[in-house]
């Protein structure tokens, strides 16, 4: 036990060498985050703003990880200014990006910006007296800052460090939709909450179906009542606003993956976890020859990238993903599996795993029972009248059955007729819809081929699909 115990703390070491921000990064960071701070506050006082920059998000709380890039900078403005003035503040935010930047809105318009290797947030918010008063999210992110920074110490932040980079390398970390995993606030809360990396990793081991986590005891006594108010797998009450809860965007499977990789961990410790090994994409015939192998019907939608911020990119793209799986499933292709796949600046590629691409020409269809007389009226009436009839209607039971053509026993014709123009009829989402207008590729099985040889990302994609399994599983 003891030196399994000292196994864990030098892995435990290791990482943190390799992910705590060496004085110089620190030093170049924050020296580009005041100056930024400064340049916008000047534009700010320009405009006869009354408003305060302030320096969010982890850099803010310096439990940012070696290399990062990401910086959140949110202008508080007074509340009785209203939305309209976030324009203007935007106005000024451009000002500092320069030109490479993208205009967002989500439940509040913001700035993306690629600045001198950083990836730059400039997010309009009101200052607020407390978190309750909150009109969107963001709002409440200043308070998110004051609570960690209280209840964190430099030891506690290095725990928050080994328990993001641990989220990272099990593909787990970050609330963006792409993703649907766990924040940064999310992590420090726990670290706080538990008390250590390993102490989270140990109790989300044992978590339950519903895990409830209330620092603050708002909702004592109150339990069940909570968990089906907010209806999430993991419920976590923010402690800066008892109506919210932080893990609400951590879907069930990322869930799933952190609490059975928690457990192998502790089971067998590696730095693996942290920093999986890179895998390395199959050649483009071996890949076609697994594909065979399987036997099964491989469908790729592939189309034009899409210009947009990663949230609203990824929420279209699985609203489509959604859309064109029900569309499929409706005409009784039976899907083994089903993902897609974007690097946001070449292409999208929908992929359709089919059991069979094709089906058999005829199709058996239930009718009313006997009993149901007006039923059993109407679907005689109708049947008998359609040019897809082949055989019936006829008694099998006590209910009334017919054979008819199949309207679609291709799954290729199906997609062709569905998405001739764009699939919003069916749900697809509109950027995503006009791509599929403009530039729509349908590539069957081995036709995939000479993308995947062009796309080196798209090919660890892929190959990381057929083997099948999350990289932490050695």
């Amino acid at each position: 036990m003891y030196n399994f115990s000292r196994r864990i703390r030098a892995i435990c070491k290791e990482v943190l060498r390799r992910v705590t921000p060496s004085k110089k990064e620190e030093i170049e960071t924050l020296k580009f985050v005041e100056s930024l701070k400064n340049r916008l506050s000047f534009e700010l006082e320009k405009l006869d703003l009354e408003a305060e920059v302030c320096i969010e998000g982890s850099v803010a709380k310096n439990t940012w990880l070696a290399g990062e890039k990401d910086i959140d900078l949110f202008i508080l403005i007074p509340k009785e200014y209203g939305r309209e003035a976030f324009v203007k503040v935007l106005e000024a935010a451009k000002k500092v990006s320069g030109e490479n930047y993208l205009e967002a809105y989500a439940e509040h318009p913001y700035i993306q910006a690629e600045i001198q290797g950083f990836t730059v947030d400039f997010v309009p918010c009101f200052k607020l007296e407390k978190a309750e008063d909150a009109i969107s999210s963001v709002d409440r992110t200043p308070f998110h800052t004051i609570y960690v920074k209280k209840h964190l110490g430099s030891t506690e932040r290095n725990e928050v460090r080994l328990l993001k980079r641990f989220m990272r390398g099990i593909e787990a970390y970050g609330a963006e939709i792409k993703v649907g995993g766990f924040s940064g606030y999310l992590c420090e809360i726990l670290v706080i909450h538990y008390g250590s990396f390993l102490n989270v990793l140990k109790a989300a081991s044992n978590w339950r179906e519903r895990e409830l986590i209330d620092l603050e005891g708002y909702y004592k006594g109150e339990e069940e009542k909570v968990l089906r108010i907010f209806n999430k797998p993991l419920v976590v009450i923010d402690p800066v606003d008892k109506g919210r809860n932080v893990a609400s965007a951590v879907r069930k499977e990322k869930l799933a993956e952190f609490i059975a990789a928690s457990r192998l961990f502790l089971e067998k410790p590696s730095v693996n976890f942290f920093f999986p090994r890179e895998i390395k994409s199959f050649q483009a015939e071996e890949t076609l020859h697994i594909m065979k192998q399987r036997g099964t019907s491989f469908i790729f939608l592939k189309t034009r990238p899409v210009k947009a911020v990663s949230d609203v990119l990824w929420g279209q793209l699985y609203k489509s993903q959604r859309a064109l799986s029900k569309l499929i499933s409706r005409h009784d292709f039976e899907i083994l599996r089903d993902d897609v796949w974007s690097d946001e600046k070449t292409a999208i590629v929908f992929i359709f795993e089919l059991q069979s691409r094709l089906l058999p020409a005829v199709e058996k269809h239930l009718g009313p029972p006997v009993i149901k007389n007006q039923d059993c009226r109407k679907f005689i009436k109708k049947h008998l009248a359609s040019r897809l009839l082949i055989s019936g209607p006829r008694i099998e039971g006590n209910r009334w059955v017919v054979e008819r053509q199949r309207r679609y026993n291709d799954a290729i014709t199906l997609l062709k007729d569905a998405l001739s123009d764009g699939g919003k009829s069916i749900g697809i989402a509109n950027l995503i819809s006009e791509a599929f207008s403009s530039s729509l590729e349908i590539l069957v099985d081995e036709n995939v081929k000479d993308f995947y040889a062009k796309n080196s990302e798209f090919a660890t994609f892929f190959t990381r699909y057929l083997i099948g399994r999350p990289k932490w599983l050695q």
